[in-house]
């Protein structure tokens, strides 16, 4: 039997801590062939989302994937994220969350990124650019 990942059930709990903080949860997402986010928002390979339950309709973080409808520039779009594309999740207002390392093995639906394409830009959340661990209070 295979391992479950902890990486869904990490992802859940740190946006059910900013919920019940009143705190923005924002995923920091990796995009790519499985990734079904709005091409004009991603900027060098990567997009950051608002995933609190007032910018989302039908949020499901699922176990393999996240999906939800969200408005971007007044319009409905559909997203869907495979929980492997997600680099970390963190509340907008203090950057405290969790980083997760780079996967660099593909799965299905997805490629992983060729080793000479640039890191994304460090959110504020990162310790320049390297996945981190925080203690959440």
């Amino acid at each position: 039997m295979a391992e479950r990942s902890t990486k869904p059930y990490l992802i859940r709990a740190i946006h059910e801590w900013c919920s019940d903080s009143n705190l923005t949860p924002y995923l920091s997402v990796r995009v790519n062939a499985g990734t079904r986010v709005p091409a004009e928002y991603v900027k060098n390979g990567e997009i950051v989302l608002n995933v609190s339950y007032d910018s989302t309709h039908r949020l499901t973080i699922g176990n393999d994937v996240i999906q939800f409808a969200a408005r971007f520039n007044g319009v409905s779009r559909e997203c869907s994220i495979p929980v492997e594309a997600v680099t970390g999740i963190f509340a907008r207002e203090n950057g405290q969350g969790l980083f997760f390392p780079h996967e660099a093995a593909a799965t299905e639906g997805g490629a992983s990124p060729s080793p000479s394409e640039p890191e994304p830009p460090a959110s504020p959340a990162t310790n320049g650019g390297k996945p981190r661990l925080q203690v959440i209070k």
